[in-house]
């Protein structure tokens, strides 16, 4: 049997970058090329059930082997990885014992990876870390999720003697893009409660998320010679920072943490003659989330009345909402992962998610789900790692949480 290492390193070496310009599901068709390898492994492991739908969804069925009535829960990680590095011929390099020294990713291009830029290194000092050469992501977020489902799995199927509930598997396109539960079919899938394996270091435990808004503002000017503009050119780029002004400046991401909420300008491009912004907005409290929403509307409706009608025109779109709301009257899930922790001597980190995963969508969608560590470190850019060791805890964590609800039920 594979290790988790192995499947990780296995599945890294395919990359699968979401693309957000992309109409397709999934958006980029080397997602696929991981489904049928993942899809094929577990027919090879005896998952008779196991498929891959045309959208790039993969799901299968472990049965139960046990009387009892146990809920039937799943687990959940993502095949893509984020756009905001390359996962093309990724070159991972274990360094083995870590000694606490400042590791070299990349001489040539000067990177390296530091415990003064990331003391949090200095928790992993004896541990064997994977690293990149500086020059991709790693994709822990979260083929380490993967990875670890997938070793679970194989697990249950080679010792039939754990006995267990039925366990449902899903690894979903497109998560890094908003769009991982777009065409998840809750229903079909037959899950009571699920976990994502997508947090980040060992004891992560998340049940709530930010709600957050996707804002696209396009700002219209009018051009004209700068030497005879006088009450004639409307400067597209400068209303761009006008509105920008309006937003709160200790309510950008830089000036929060914990359960603050912001605004956050992701780009912004243009001309005299025409300007384009794109925001995201996030909050964990429902209210203030509304607050905002309404604070930027009122923003471009004064703009629009200062330099004419359409002047600026705005697009917002909720994309997810906080899933606390949803797993709140059913707690015991939590509980039960964080028992799954505390008995491998895991002390439990329990935080919001200052972001989202599928679990914020697939909760508002009947599913109850939950965020657990898959153990990596500096998601989205060229310094992220992850701990061996780390990885090896996950699986235990998710095979604590599938004996907890067996021995629950047997205590009802």
């Amino acid at each position: 049997m594979m290790n988790v290492l192995d499947r990780f390193l296995r599945y890294v070496s395919l990359e699968t970058t979401s693309d957000e310009a992309s109409y397709t599901c999934p958006s980029t068709p080397s997602q696929k090329d991981l489904g049928e390898l993942l899809v094929q492994e577990l027919l090879d492991m005896g998952v008779t059930d196991a498929a891959m739908d045309d959208n790039g969804y993969v799901t299968a069925t472990i049965p139960t082997n046990t009387s009892s009535d146990v809920p039937v829960i799943a687990f959940i990680a993502h095949l893509d990885t984020a756009p905001d590095l390359t996962t093309k011929n990724i070159y991972p390099r274990i360094i083995s014992n870590y000694s606490g020294d400042i590791i070299t990713l990349n001489k040539d291009l000067g990177i390296y990876l530091t415990p003064d830029d990331f003391p949090e290194l200095l928790n992993y000092i004896g541990n064997d870390l994977v690293v990149t050469d500086g020059t991709t992501l790693l994709g822990a977020d979260d083929k380490a999720g993967i990875a670890e489902i997938m070793t679970v799995v194989a697990m249950l199927m080679d010792h039939p003697q754990i006995k267990h509930g039925t366990i449902k598997i899903a690894f979903t396109p497109d998560e890094e893009i908003g769009r991982g539960a777009d065409r998840f079919d809750v229903e079909k899938f037959g899950a009571t409660y699920a976990y994502t394996v997508d947090g980040g270091q060992v004891g992560e435990l998340e049940y709530e998320s930010f709600n957050a808004n996707d804002i696209k503002v396009v700002i219209n000017g009018r051009n004209v010679h700068p030497g005879s503009a006088k009450n004639q050119m409307i400067n597209a780029i400068d209303i761009a920072h006008e509105l920008h002004t309006y937003l709160p400046v200790k309510q950008k991401p830089q000036y929060t943490e914990g359960y603050e909420g912001f605004f956050h300008q992701k780009s912004i491009l243009g001309s005299v003659d025409q300007a384009k912004c794109a925001y995201i907005l996030r909050d964990h409290d429902r209210e203030k989330f509304e607050a905002k929403k309404h604070l930027f509307v009122q923003a471009v409706d004064d703009l629009n009345e200062k330099y004419g009608k359409n002047t600026v025109q705005l697009e917002m779109k909720d994309m997810y909402y906080n899933m606390g709301e949803m797993i709140q009257p059913v707690y015991e899930i939590v509980e039960i992962a964080k028992k799954a922790m505390i008995d491998i001597g895991i002390e439990p980190i329990i935080k919001p998610i200052r972001g989202g995963t599928d679990g914020s969508r697939l909760s508002f969608m009947g599913l109850p789900c939950p965020n657990i560590f898959a153990g990596g470190h500096n998601f989205h850019g060229r310094h992220e790692f992850i701990p061996v060791q780390s990885m090896e805890k996950a699986v235990l964590v998710i095979l604590g949480i599938i004996d907890g609800f067996l021995q629950s039920n047997k205590n009802r």
